[in-house]
């Protein structure tokens, strides 16, 4: 069974971590289309980033958050990202310990570390998404799979509504 497949299978979760899960799987079949050579149209940035977030929250299943992003026409100026699976481990994500590499069509960070840990920061009409990649390193215990994005709504800065 390929592995997109293989996620959709597994149990139902809270709506948030549906939620993302299917934005995932969106983002993989976009890229797909993409290598399959398939046309599509992307969303055009409204202009520059300007954020002030804050999102603190927790699900049923003991998955808690809380990020602070504050970026200013595509520059961060401000990140402390801490995220919790249930009891199994922690990650742990700062500003201080990362270089900006990218300002557009998203923003990417690079770790200091040489680990190949990299945040990145993309806006859609709905949201901002601030996720990580190959940061096994800033997670404990090897949650670093089931460390989710964490989405922003653009207006207010607090936490996504993924229910729309």
């Amino acid at each position: 069974m390929p592995a997109a497949a293989a996620g959709l299978a597994r149990p139902v979760r809270p709506v948030r971590r549906v939620g993302m899960r299917l934005a995932g799987i969106v983002l993989l079949a976009a890229g797909l289309a993409a290598c399959a050579g398939t046309p599509r149209t992307p969303v055009p940035p409204s202009g520059p980033l300007t954020l002030q977030g804050s999102c603190s929250q927790v699900d049923d299943d003991g998955f808690r958050e809380q990020a602070r992003l504050d970026v200013e026409r595509d520059a961060v100026r401000a990140l402390d990202w801490q995220i919790w699976v249930g009891r199994k481990g922690t990650c742990s994500f700062r500003l201080d310990e990362f270089r900006q590499t990218k300002s557009s069509p998203h923003i990417e960070l690079q770790a200091l570390d040489r680990s190949g840990c990299k945040l990145v920061v993309y806006q859609d009409p709905r949201r901002v998404t601030l996720g990580h990649a190959g940061c096994e390193r800033r997670c404990t215990d090897g949650i670093h799979e089931e460390a989710w994005p964490v989405m922003f709504d653009p207006r207010s800065g607090g936490c996504a509504n993924l229910n729309r």
